[in-house]
Formats: structure tokens, C-alpha cells, sequence
């Protein structure tokens, strides 16, 4: 194969990946906490964590990015950047919005990862 050729399929598959890893995390998460007995995001204390979706959407792209640029060390910062960031919203709350923010963190780093773990698959295929 042109050389050319397989370093620009590179760069479609892992811009293509990236959209996946990133827009259809959301309804993944919204699944996995609706079937954890967690409330819709759209429920009354969805108030507490404002900025989720955009937050979640982030953080998938900053774990995608960190796996494929081989710095899985990245996935730490992230989730300290994030767990500080929330931690005054959580201390002020109920031990439910904690656990969802939990679930809905790990839900969302494991897809980002899993999405990565192909992408990075299907590249070294060429």
C-alpha cells in the first residue's frame, strides 16, 4: 500500500474513532446509570453537577487522545482534574449524586478506552 495512502486511512479511522468514543458515550452512560437504579440526568438533581454532558464528553476525548498518544498516565490526570474539580458540588450533596458520578466517570472511561483499544487495533492493521 502507498504509504501516503495508509497514513491518511490512519487519520480517518482515528478521526472517526474519536467521534465515536466521544458523542454516543452519553447514551451509554444515561444506559448504564438508568440500569445501576440511578435517576435520568434530566432529573431534578441533575442541578447539582451542571456542565456533565460537556464534562463527560472531555473527558472521553482527553482518555481517547491520552491511549492513542501512548500516555495512559493521562487517564489519572483526568480523573483527578475532574474529582477535584467536583469535589466541593459532591461534598455538598447526597451519597446518590456521588454514586452516579462515579458510575457515569467509570462508564465513560472505560468506553473512551475500549474505543481506543479498537482504534489502535485497526490501525496496526495497515
Amino acid at each position: 500500500m502507498n504509504p501516503a495512502l495508509a497514513v491518511a486511512l490512519k487519520a480517518v479511522a482515528i478521526a472517526v474513532a474519536a467521534l465515536i468514543a466521544v458523542l454516543p458515550g452519553s447514551p451509554v452512560v444515561t444506559t448504564v446509570l438508568s440500569r445501576a437504579g440511578a435517576t435520568a440526568p434530566e432529573s431534578t438533581d441533575a442541578d447539582h453537577l451542571r456542565g456533565g454532558r460537556w464534562i463527560g464528553r472531555l473527558e472521553r476525548l482527553a482518555v481517547y487522545a491520552s491511549l492513542l498518544a501512548g500516555f495512559p498516565e493521562g487517564i489519572a490526570v483526568v480523573l483527578a482534574v475532574k474529582s477535584l474539580a467536583r469535589y466541593p458540588e459532591l461534598r455538598a450533596t447526597d451519597s446518590a449524586t456521588a454514586e452516579k458520578f462515579i458510575i457515569g466517570t467509570l462508564t465513560s472511561v472505560l468506553y473512551s478506552a475500549a474505543v481506543a483499544g479498537l482504534t489502535l487495533w485497526l490501525i496496526s492493521l495497515w
